[in-house]
């Protein structure tokens, strides 16, 4: 899928998009002969996983965070409680 159809099943304008990548939230991408980057339904989970994020406004330094649990499972649930912990404490 292309940018525009991504940021349509989410929710999210393109630019926004484009800001994650650069930020290392997204997964790399692959391209197609023309150029165009090609998206695939992992990136629409993750897409969707930081737009839940950002609207119980965790930092994008919690995001990566918890994208590094999300992506090793096998860790200890200990440290994502801890952080959840910290932000719910900092909202309140």
């Amino acid at each position: 899928m292309r940018i525009g159809q991504l940021a349509q099943s989410v929710g999210v304008d393109t630019q926004t998009i484009r800001f994650y990548e650069r930020q290392g939230l997204l997964p790399p991408l692959g391209r197609q002969e023309n150029g165009y980057r090609v998206y695939t339904e992992k990136h629409v989970e993750r897409l969707a996983f930081i737009r839940r994020c950002r609207i119980l406004d965790l930092s994008l330094a919690e995001i990566h965070e918890l994208k590094r649990y999300q992506d090793d499972p096998h860790q200890s649930c200990t440290a994502v409680n801890a952080l959840l912990d910290d932000h719910i404490s900092h909202v309140r």
